[in-house]
């Protein structure tokens, strides 16, 4: 199990003004936390800077816990968009991390022992509701949603201990959204990987996490703890107190901006 935290954390694009000003955040190990948070208030470069895809100015990202990261794979990054390799099957898109894996040595004995690399990627697709033979096909004949669940069994097949997307269901529907909400409620219940989860939406920051961070000014303008009980079946979704929560939350987002 992995936490994170982040310390005093600024990144700057000279000459505009930080876009993060000494930030710090505090995640625990299989804790799932939602960032909020206006246009431009530093969500995204806050993700990219704790997977090291973003130069910081200042500050530190450190990974905590019992089994602290020693491998690529155990960092996960989803993007917005698929980002699939279009010459690649769904099948061999969620089998490269294994194969990269493999060519550094680093690939964890339940995915390439008595567990084949095989295996590890048949149960990547059906954890996300993907059936043969959808595995064989290349992203231009899936529709948006299965390219979007493609992407997100790539990013589980390593077992990672940390998984932060980026709002990654912004371009679905409602109803392929909500579908796909449940499947990663659904994976963050069985495995219980430490996730941050970027996203404008609030009823979907409310339906998934255990806590919201809303972000404004270069920082965290305000924690909110989300006790509604798990999983959030349609009747939590439409009970009043998922509606007093959302309220809050839209609260602290315009008092942020």
């Amino acid at each position: 199990m992995v936490g994170i935290e982040v310390r005093e954390l600024s990144v700057q694009f000279a000459p505009q003004p930080p876009v993060l000003d000494r930030l710090s955040l505090s995640v625990e190990s299989g804790q799932f936390v939602a960032l909020l948070g206006g246009s431009g208030s530093g969500k995204s470069t806050l993700l990219r800077s704790i997977a090291r895809l973003q130069p910081i100015s200042g500050g530190e990202v450190e990974f905590t816990g019992e089994c602290p990261m020693r491998r690529p794979g155990d960092l996960s990054y989803v993007f917005q968009d698929a980002t699939l390799l279009p010459w690649r099957t769904a099948e061999q898109n969620v089998r490269l991390p294994l194969e990269l894996s493999a060519r550094l040595g680093e690939i964890k004995p339940d995915a390439a022992g008595a567990h084949s690399v095989g295996d590890a990627v048949a149960d990547a697709l059906r954890s996300v509701g993907l059936e043969e033979p959808s595995w064989r096909k290349f992203p231009r004949q899936l529709s948006g949603g299965m390219r979007m669940r493609v992407s997100l069994a790539r990013s589980i097949v390593t077992d990672p201990a940390v998984l932060l997307l980026d709002e990654p269901f912004a371009a679905l529907d409602e109803i392929l959204r909500a579908r796909t909400n449940d499947l990663l409620a659904d994976l963050w219940m069985r495995k219980s990987r430490t996730v941050l989860f970027v996203t404008h939406n609030i009823a979907e920051a409310v339906n998934l996490s255990q806590r919201m961070a809303i972000l404004g000014r270069g920082g965290i303008a305000r924690w909110i703890e989300n006790p509604l009980p798990m999983p959030r079946n349609a009747q939590v979704r439409s009970s009043p107190e998922f509606a007093q929560l959302y309220a809050q939350v839209s609260t602290a987002l315009n008092e942020a901006t």
